[in-house]
């Protein structure tokens, strides 16, 4: 009996300690403490407009107390602060759990942005289309804003009803054709965000999925199509396949040599075969080189690790020299050969031929790495 009476008396005695402990917690550590789910910093919450006091705004939060919208945050939201009425229901942002004053600090601005980035989120996860205005436009594509938010819509994610038709791919002839279209409204989509740097990416070509699914349906991966040129960007061509469908052939995917400039090979209107190798989110991925032999492939048989060859070097870069040991087959010869950039360059140049051992050949994966051979440095074998 004694034991059960000093049990009883052990928890009487847990549960006020506990309610003392509740008592002197400050509103942060009792909202972690609790077996109930809170609000966090930074999260938007609902509250019911209370009075407005001199350059403070008073919000009832209901189990979590009362908030207040004061200072700089006052400031902000001045505009919207001066319509509110005592019973008004917001939406604001918390800023700090408890200040000074015991109050929950309150953002009604950021808890605007909040909710746009929300909007943002739906949009793009439902690939939902929307019209937008154009406000500017630069040698890329074009700038729109939406809610508040700077956007950009590349040149190359305009529909092919719009997009510049322009002989060679001329940046500044391009440049003109995008400034004409500030001022009109394109039905978009969102297709890239950063809430930090408070940043879009809109496409124009996505904005009509159902009609780009119906067409892609009749194709698949391994075909080989006929199409036309509609765009020369510095990153490959766009072709049309038929009409309002066009694909991409990136320009690692023109030819198995290398290729720094699709519009010396290629203007709008040419006619051309390519290769369907990817479609994926309504987009095609096309391939020209991919119709053609695979030079790796006959490569296998003539090259071996050890071998010492000669090979034109036709790049230079940070991470050492690209060179071609014959049409189509390229290696690089890492920057540590050299020790630094400005080594290399001393010692090869672009277009000339030097011997080279190589030091790794996978031809089923295109990967050859080659070793210089620094004896021959001061004479190439030819210019």
């Amino acid at each position: 009996m004694f034991f059960i009476f000093g049990n009883i008396l052990f928890v009487m005695e847990l549960l006020q300690n506990q309610e003392k402990r509740k008592k002197a917690m400050p509103t942060e550590f009792f909202l972690k403490s609790v077996d109930i789910i809170f609000p966090r910093l930074g999260d938007v919450i609902e509250g019911k407009v209370i009075d407005q006091k001199g350059p403070a705004l008073y919000i009832d939060l209901g189990a979590l107390g009362s908030g207040i919208i004061y200072g700089r945050e006052f400031i902000n939201a001045r505009d919207i602060i001066k319509s509110l009425k005592p019973g008004d229901v917001i939406s604001a942002k918390i800023i700090e759990f408890e200040n000074e004053g015991g109050y929950i600090e309150l953002s009604l601005r950021e808890a605007g942005m909040e909710i746009v980035w929300r909007e943002v989120e739906n949009l793009m996860k439902n690939k939902e289309a929307f019209e937008v205005a154009i406000i500017e436009a630069n040698k890329g594509g074009l700038i729109m804003e939406w809610q508040g938010i700077r956007g950009f819509l590349p040149a190359s994610q305009l529909s092919s009803s719009n997009y510049p038709r322009v002989d060679g791919g001329d940046k500044e002839k391009i440049f003109k054709e995008l400034q004409k279209m500030v001022g009109r409204v394109l039905k978009v989509t969102i297709i890239g965000c950063d809430k930090k740097e408070q940043k879009l990416i809109f496409s124009e070509k996505e904005s009509d999925t159902s009609a780009a699914k119906e067409a892609l349906s009749k194709y698949k991966i391994g075909d080989e199509v006929s199409g036309e040129v509609t765009g020369v960007v510095d990153f490959g061509i766009f072709v049309r396949i038929k009409e309002n469908l066009e694909g991409l052939v990136h320009i690692s995917e023109i030819d198995w040599s290398l290729v720094d400039d699709p519009s010396r090979l290629f203007k709008i209107g040419d006619d051309l075969k390519v290769k369907i190798i990817g479609i994926e989110n309504n987009k095609l991925s096309l391939s020209i080189k991919a119709l053609k032999p695979d030079p790796w492939f006959q490569a296998e048989a003539k090259y071996h690790k050890g071998d010492v060859v000669e090979g034109v070097v036709i790049r230079l870069n940070r991470y050492g020299a690209l060179v071609s040991v014959e049409e189509g087959v390229a290696g690089l010869v890492h920057i540590s050969e050299f020790n630094t950039f400005e080594e290399m360059q001393k010692k090869i140049e672009i277009g000339k031929t030097y011997p080279f051992k190589i030091t790794l050949f996978e031809p089923k994966e295109h990967r050859l790495t080659l070793g210089f051979i620094d004896a021959y440095a001061e004479a190439p074998l030819s210019p």
